[in-house]
């Protein structure tokens, strides 16, 4: 595994820390007015989902671990886990439903995923960027009113709740972005 100074690590990097995976969440580089630069990164464990700030410094040196990626159909949820279908060579594996935490209502039957492994081991679940949803509940349009940073509330048909322009109405479908569970576009 190659190894890098403290100073290139960047937001999602998988790093080999005190003995366990860690995902760098956000990296914030500082410079004080005495003494030598820094970044301070917010890390989170792969396997368990601790969370961790940590202090590096350019001359420290980190493991970065190379993650394999491999493209999944979701197949059915069972007693919380997760059932996915590799499409090449039709093996099964389950995972822990919580992989995905507040993303799960967006996983849909026959959707492809993207499973990150470290060796024979699954750790994260990357959803498509974009989901398409229908809205099942929201307020009626109003005649009028303009679109500039009005949004109204709205239930999907996944039961999750999201802010929406005033102009989407009940029963249409929309483009939801995964990653940061918010309104994109009109289907």
């Amino acid at each position: 595994m190659p190894k890098i100074n403290g100073n290139e690590i960047r937001p999602g990097d998988v790093l080999e820390h005190d003995g366990g995976l860690w995902a760098s969440v956000k990296v914030n580089h500082v410079k004080p007015g005495k003494g030598g630069a820094f970044a301070q990164v917010e890390l989170k464990n792969l396997r368990d989902g601790r969370k961790l700030n940590e202090r590096f410094r350019s001359e420290d040196k980190v493991e970065q671990v190379r993650l394999e990626n491999k493209d999944q159909q979701f197949l059915y949820e069972t007693d919380g886990r997760l059932v996915f279908m590799d499409a090449e060579t039709f093996e099964q594996i389950e995972l822990d439903a919580e992989l995905l935490g507040d993303r799960r209502p967006f996983l849909q039957d026959g959707m492809t995923a993207t499973i990150e492994y470290f060796g024979d081991e699954a750790l994260s679940v990357r959803l498509p960027q974009k989901v398409r949803c229908k809205v099942i509940e929201t307020e009626p349009v109003v005649k009028g009113q303009t679109a500039a940073n009005s949004y109204k509330p709205a239930v999907l048909d996944n039961g999750v709740r999201l802010m929406v322009p005033p102009f989407i109405g009940q029963d249409e479908d929309i483009i939801v972005h995964t990653e940061f569970l918010e309104y994109s576009e009109r289907a």
